[in-house]
């Protein structure tokens, strides 16, 4: 398969994933599966012998002996004493779902044994990111003894070393990028810490957090513990955390994920299915659920509401806070939803001035800091390229990065606070956060482009649309869709399979609220109907090929429609090309 640029609305060219016919073959008769998911497994580089493990991924399979990791050995032997002696433990998280997740599953084992822990979320308008020495302050001052970091940590330097200057150990559980020396924690355990050989960097901090109570129970379990907690029923937590923090669903990673996705569908947690009613979640929860209407949700607290109601609503035991909790969420998210649209709109003017530009960078004075991350991410998909939005306020700008493939956000912001234009920031490489002086945005915005410059180029070169293969309209039906589930579950770094229509007919089109449209496709064999949507597509290229020509080639994905308890398959149009 090859359709050229010129040919699409998208202006890029449609090539295969794979062209290696004999494996998808050679898989299919081996392992029983059609002929598309061999494709599709091929198309992932997935070998012969691999396909049983990736189908049926399980923490077996792909869980590491967590002693493998710099200081776990250290941070479990800390725990285990503050276990045995009784010891005042706070748990210091971040305002994200991946923060809110880490720190109820520490909460939730550690209820499990019969043992309370005191947890700090930051404010995010009023604390910013990570530790302050002010907070430890509070809670050294409450009691604690000892003060595990979640999500943040790796470079909170001065409030780690205040609270040994106090007495009080601090146990850092992070995953993001470190540079330099590292502080003087009791234990710092970190996939991407700059002395780690660890393979598994593509952890969220959840994930690195599960790994540490799987160290922690092989050592109570030594010191003469039974009956510890199931570790099992946490993993619905560990699946939202890694997919709201955007992790490659590959690996370690893929396996937390399908098997947290059956413990989410059994309703265990009581405050997750509270949100799931609450937030109209009404079929077997998938990815895209956990991305985009539970995790939204969690985030709605510390993005403009209290930063610590995700938390809140993970950890009660109180059936009426729970939904209380839920239902403020979810107003919440409303909120954040409008807000976030109109500084959307407000972004867009300012990105359409740098479409030349590696780097687009927008700052505005009046923006909510709550929210600039998600409209970061609306930019960097309009415009392929890495995005950073800034809320100025008195003099300093608060930033978030959303970045592409091959342009590490995070490093670079390391790199701009080494070169002493930033105060502060931090993040992995798609993703980065930072302070700033206001005078600073333009010299910030020079050094990006310039650093990057190279990365973008290369990425945009190397932009095509990857489809798993052609189907007819008669075969896109639901017993396609769920054969190809088998591949999943689908995300980053385990992309949702991608397929082309060849030569559909358009039987039927209308718009949908002046943005959409909607279709109903034919073939010339009479193999059936398809319905098909393309959403905010008029007044796009797409639109026009989708309202002006009879015949197109189509590309998309394949999804089944829920209405009204029925289900049908449902073509979801991502580009198109003209029939030669």
């Amino acid at each position: 398969m090859h359709i050229p640029a010129s040919s699409t609305a998208s202006g890029l060219p449609w090539v295969v994933r794979h062209s290696d016919e004999r494996l998808s073959l050679a898989i299919a008769q081996a392992h029983g599966v059609s002929e598309l998911v061999a494709s599709i497994l091929v198309g992932r580089g997935v070998g012969l012998d691999e396909v049983p493990r990736f189908l049926a991924p399980t923490l077996r399979d792909y869980l590491p002996d967590p002693f493998h990791l710099i200081d776990m050995d250290k941070a479990a032997a800390r725990l285990v004493r503050a276990i045995e002696t009784k010891e005042a433990t706070a748990v210091f998280g971040d305002y994200d779902v991946d923060g809110a997740t880490s720190t109820a599953l520490l909460c939730s084992y550690f209820s499990a044994l019969g043992i309370t822990l005191r947890t700090y979320i930051p404010d995010r308008l009023k604390e910013g990111y990570g530790p302050t020495t002010e907070a430890f302050k509070k809670l050294i001052d409450e009691g604690a003894k000892l003060i595990v970091t979640v999500d943040c940590g790796i470079m909170s330097h001065e409030p780690i070393a205040y609270a040994k200057s106090r007495g009080v150990d601090v146990i850092v559980l992070d995953h993001h990028l470190s540079s330099g020396e590292l502080p003087k924690a009791q234990a710092l355990v970190n996939p991407n810490r700059v002395d780690e050989t660890s393979e598994h960097r593509q952890l969220a901090a959840v994930g690195v957090t599960y790994l540490l109570l799987v160290a922690l129970g092989k050592k109570l379990r030594e010191a003469g513990y039974a009956n510890l907690p199931d570790l099992l029923t946490l993993l619905d937590l560990v699946a939202l955390g890694t997919v709201c923090d955007v992790m490659p669903l590959t690996g370690l990673n893929r396996a937390f994920v399908t098997q947290g996705l059956k413990i989410l569908k059994g309703r265990g947690h009581k405050g997750l299915a509270v949100l799931a009613d609450v937030a109209r979640l009404n079929e077997v929860p998938n990815v895209y659920h956990l991305g985009f209407l539970l995790g939204p949700r969690i985030n709605a607290g510390g993005r403009v509401g209290e930063a610590n109601l995700g938390v809140r609503l993970l950890t009660t035991t109180d059936e009426d806070e729970r939904r209380i909790i839920a239902q403020r969420l979810d107003q919440l998210n409303a909120e954040r939803q409008i807000i976030e649209a109109d500084i959307v709109e407000q972004a867009m003017v300012l990105a359409e001035k740098q479409t030349n530009a590696p780097v687009i960078m927008v700052a505005s004075e009046g923006w909510h800091a709550g929210v600039i991350g998600i409209v970061a991410a609306r930019l960097k998909e309009k415009f392929s390229r890495p995005a950073a939005v800034i809320a100025l306020e008195g003099g300093i700008g608060k930033g978030s990065a959303r970045s592409v493939t091959g342009a590490d956000f995070g490093a670079a912001i390391h790199a701009a606070h080494t070169e002493g234009i930033i105060d502060s920031g931090g993040g992995h490489a798609m993703a980065a956060g930072f302070n700033l002086p206001s005078g600073k945005v333009g010299q910030l915005h020079e050094f990006l482009c310039a650093r990057l410059e190279r990365a973008v180029a290369d990425y945009n070169e190397a932009r095509v649309r990857k489809l798993d293969g052609w189907v007819s309209v008669g075969a896109a039906n639901l017993k396609l869709i769920e054969e190809i589930s088998a591949a999943g579950p689908f995300g980053i770094g385990n992309p949702s399979p991608r397929f082309a229509i060849k030569s559909a007919k358009i039987l039927h089109r209308d718009v949908m609220k002046d943005v959409h449209i909607r279709l109903v496709l034919g073939d010339d064999a009479g193999s059936g109907r398809l319905n098909a949507v393309s959403f905010k597509s008029v007044g796009t290229p797409l639109g026009a090929y989708l309202l002006n020509e009879r015949t197109l080639h189509l590309a998309g994905e394949l999804k089944r429609n829920s209405w009204q308890g029925a289900d049908s398959a449902q073509f979801m149009i991502e580009d198109a090309a003209k029939v030669i």
